[in-house]
């Protein structure tokens, strides 16, 4: 009986088989890759040709219009309240005025009915004014 218990003994003892550390490298080494293979993607060396650059010659200024529509749907260029007529004929002329076409943001309350809005992207899409920023407030 002392004979069996000795079996039995040995059996749980190799059967009892700790993993933790395997477990813990495991880990180590998935945490590694996912922050080294990012890395390598991004790393391609190549050798770029050089450009000589001139200072004098500033960026173009891009000028920037806002059109805002508040909650009773009136229409305001910058600050000025306009009808939808002069809206019209303002960006007519931004349309056909030479040179870099300005950003145009749109400004509207959260509370104005959907169909403003789209009202205004219509009116800049058919002048192909295409310099469009619809602004929100960050939360």
């Amino acid at each position: 009986m002392a004979r069996d218990f000795k079996r039995t003994n040995k059996l749980a003892v190799i059967s009892d088989l700790n993993v933790t550390p395997l477990i813990d490298l495991a880990f180590s080494l998935l945490i590694i890759f996912m922050i080294t293979t990012p890395v390598i993607e991004q790393s391609i060396r190549i050798d770029l040709p050089e450009q000589p650059s001139d200072p004098s010659q500033p960026p173009p200024k891009i000028e920037d219009k806002f059109i805002t529509i508040d909650s009773q749907g009136t229409y305001r260029w910058g600050k000025d309240t306009i009808s939808i007529q002069q809206l019209e004929s303002r960006l007519d002329e931004i349309a056909n005025a030479q040179g870099e076409q300005p950003v145009i943001h749109i400004r509207a309350d959260r509370k104005l009915t959907y169909e403003k809005v789209i009202d205004v992207v219509n009116m800049l899409k058919e002048r192909s004014l295409t310099k469009l920023s619809l602004d929100t407030k960050a939360s």
